[in-house]
């Protein structure tokens, strides 16, 4: 069986850049004004997956490329779980962004930049940390 989740984010890497969003200033929201990563709360009987390639499309415009994923993680996160996806986009277009009403503005960042960032999701920055840990040891 399948654990409960409540979202999914997506850290989608183009080289040694990754794609981000800078949050709404709302007070309403979690982590407002904080550079974060594609992905938001899942739908109806939606997989994470399917999750993350929806809320790319409707943050960022974008589809996914088939093969792009490379890695997953579910972690309890507020009394239930989240997905953390990794994808590699090495063709990436920053043309093709449509950027959506979620967000100020969408920035394709350099990933140090943003794993340094105090203004930062730190969730965010760790998980993918993990991911880059891991493909370095591969």
């Amino acid at each position: 069986m399948t654990e409960p989740f409540h979202g999914a984010k997506l850290a989608i890497l183009v080289g040694d850049h990754v794609v981000t969003i800078l949050r709404d200033d709302r007070p309403d929201i979690a982590f407002p004004r904080l550079w974060d990563l594609p992905g938001g709360a899942h739908e109806a009987a939606e997989t994470g997956e399917e999750t993350v390639h929806r809320e790319l499309y409707e943050e960022l415009g974008l589809v996914l490329p088939d093969g792009a994923l490379r890695w997953s993680l579910l972690e309890p996160s507020r009394g239930s779980h989240v997905w953390f996806f990794a994808a590699e986009w090495p063709d990436f277009e920053a043309d093709a962004v449509w950027f959506g009403d979620e967000g100020q503005r969408w920035r394709l960042a350099a990933v140090e930049w943003f794993l340094a960032r105090a203004d930062a999701v730190p969730n965010l920055q760790r998980r993918l940390e993990l991911y880059l840990a891991r493909r370095e040891a591969a």
